[in-house]
């Protein structure tokens, strides 16, 4: 028989390893598993403690092991971490939030109120070495899909309203992948990741509920959204259809109304994906009065509005935690919370003391806020530095669910283990982005590529990686200045030219040590050029992996007058069969536009219109 003293296991349990010991009751034994590793020789040299099990199974050793394992199978039949069976997959709950600031949250000395969220970051693993994208679709877009935009063809900006462009069809998304391993999945605001045709919209991604926006923004209370002067038209949508019932109320509000009711309606017993994305605070910069009170001593207008928009954020996450634990489902839930890109100074945003802000691969542009809430996390109220990229939930949130992952095409890791018990991160690199769209126009071949890029890389190319502490940056990566939070309140004038770093004539190429100079003060290209060489190369290997991008222009027919005044699919709808009949009823729909003297007056009212509602940032 087996004894816990290293015996060598017997060949019918020679994968597992027990050590008995007795308890207070006699009846009762506890079972340690353990996952024998042996060589070739049939000798342990390594082995991992497992989960304890109780059993109350007297008798031999294949009774014992035969009767634990069959009373703690799991529910779902898959197996855990650990490598043994457990009750559950945990509710998983992303909050993500738009243009929130890294210094626009308590924890990091921002003057706005944000106590709900301090408290949970508290009690939970606070990120702070967590990156995300510059900009809103393609932060979402490695969220839902664990891939570098050079990987979707994705790399250059974001989707706009009228672009015939969103993610790849045969790339499969997060909720998708939850669905198949069991999971119920709801989205609740602000989708951003293109619309053109019905198998687009997030129902045909994987959700199974929406409520929300299809556009990058829109009013807060009427949900307009424009695209440029010329197209404007309703967006919040249930399904795929308008809400219109549910304008008028404040998108926060509505969002975390809609949540509740989820929550109080899901079977604590089926496993939950639920991605919650506020417009807020994006602007405009529009919020319910009472919130305002809460800043009536703050003399800077777009800051009052943008604090008291986070204040209200800031409640309503309260209220879905709240319903959480009414629900029954808090125990069992695992809360992540996450900027998509960092806050914008013109619109009241801060990232101090970070450079550069929204749009920038400066690390006010890219670092974000963001930390994890559960009581399933082994180490709580700890900060973590540890090297993590927004792409890295879509495989870790598949790991938690238990869902099987091939890994050989994601660009993101787990790191559950990271996060949960303080280990290393498997990431030690994150390709921020290369942007061949955007390279510097008029700018000469041989000085970007054989002089500043070492004939490695062409140095014109928007870029940005991290690698280690080191952190190269190529191209025109963005404006970069330090704007202090409080620096607004005197007017541009006080504030514009405050630290401003003109760019040299020709230079394309900076390299920082984000680790000891985090605020990206000391440009280290010339003291380090075998750093900048072995980035070079390194975004020269990316590039080679790369798909091309997709940037096509606007269509005229996703304007929303020719869709009853609504953002909404217009390709590939009912009745347009094949290539040539959508085609088709392209022609005369535009042929129609052309003659259609209203529609052109109505278009110049628009116009018109929305450029006086522009000059005015509220409502």
């Amino acid at each position: 028989m087996l004894s816990g003293s290293g015996h060598r296991p017997s060949a019918l349990y020679r994968g597992i390893f027990a050590s008995l010991v007795d308890t207070a009751n006699p009846s009762h034994w506890v079972v340690k598993l353990f996952i024998i590793l042996p060589s070739a020789d049939n000798t342990v040299h390594n082995h991992n403690e497992g989960r304890l099990l109780l059993c109350a199974v007297p008798g031999d050793w294949g009774t014992l092991l035969s009767g634990c394992l069959g009373k703690h199978k799991s529910t779902d039949g898959s197996f855990g971490r650990d490598g043994v069976k457990r009750a559950r997959p945990p509710h998983l709950i992303f909050i993500m939030v738009d243009d929130q600031g890294y210094g626009d949250i308590g924890y990091h000395g921002s003057d706005i109120h944000t106590p709900v969220l301090d408290k949970l970051a508290a009690e939970g693993v606070k990120l702070e070495n967590y990156y995300v994208q510059p900009i809103c679709s393609p932060s979402r877009s490695q969220l839902m899909t664990g891939r570098y935009q050079i990987h979707t063809g994705l790399q250059h900006s974001i989707i706009r309203s009228r672009q015939p462009l969103c993610l790849p069809a045969d790339v499969p998304t997060l909720p998708e992948r939850l669905v198949e391993a069991g999971y119920a999945t709801h989205m609740v605001g602000k989708w951003h990741l293109g619309f053109c045709r019905p198998s687009c919209l997030p129902t045909g991604r994987g959700f199974q509920s929406f409520l929300g926006t299809l556009t990058g923004s829109g009013d807060h209370f009427t949900y307009r959204s424009c695209d440029g002067a010329e197209a404007c038209g309703f967006d919040l949508h249930e399904g795929d259809k308008p809400a219109w019932k549910m304008a008028g109320n404040y998108s926060t509000l509505l969002y975390v109304d809609r949540v509740k009711q989820i929550l109080r309606s899901h079977d604590p017993l089926k496993p939950l994906f639920l991605y919650l994305s506020f417009q807020s605070p994006h602007t405009p910069l529009q919020v319910p009065d009472h919130f305002l009170h809460y800043y009536d001593s703050q003399g800077n207008r777009l800051r009052r509005h943008y604090a008291a928009m986070l204040s209200c954020l800031d409640e309503g996450v309260g209220k879905v935690v709240q319903e959480l634990k009414t629900s029954g489902l808090y125990q069992n839930s695992v809360l992540i919370y996450s900027s998509d890109n960092g806050g914008q100074p013109l619109s009241g945003g801060s990232n101090w003391p970070l450079k550069g802000g929204k749009g920038t691969y400066w690390e006010g542009g890219i670092r974000a806020v963001g930390f994890v809430h559960s009581p399933l996390l082994k180490k709580k109220g700890v900060v973590s530095r540890a090297l993590i990229h927004v792409s890295d939930w879509f495989p870790t949130l598949l790991g938690l669910a238990g869902a099987p992952q091939s890994n050989h095409s994601l660009d993101g890791h787990d790191v559950w283990e990271t996060i949960s018990k303080g280990w290393p991160s498997p990431r030690t690199e994150i390709l921020f982005n290369i942007d061949p769209v955007s390279r510097k126009p008029g700018e000469p071949y041989d000085k970007a590529l054989v002089l500043n890029g070492f004939g490695i890389w062409d140095t014109a190319v928007r870029a940005a990686i991290r690698a280690g502490d080191w952190k190269l940056l190529t191209g025109n990566v963005g404006d970069g200045d330090w704007i202090p939070p409080h620096a607004l309140s005197g007017g541009p004038e006080r504030w514009q030219k405050l630290e401003k770093r003109r760019n040299e004539v020709g230079k394309s190429v900076w390299l920082f040590n984000v680790t000891s100079d985090p605020y990206e003060r000391s440009d280290l290209a010339e003291v380090h050029p075998e750093v900048v060489k072995h980035l070079l190369t390194r975004l020269a290997e990316y590039n080679l992996t790369a798909v091309m991008p997709r940037n096509p222009p606007d269509d005229p027919m996703a304007d929303p007058e020719l869709h009853g005044g609504v953002w909404s699919p217009w390709l590939g709808l009912e009745g347009q069969e094949g290539e040539n009949g959508e085609e088709d009823g392209r022609i005369e729909k535009m042929m129609k536009i052309k003659h259609c003297k209203l529609c052109k007056l109505k278009a110049l009212f628009r116009k018109v219109t929305s450029r006086l509602e522009r000059k005015t940032l509220f409502s």
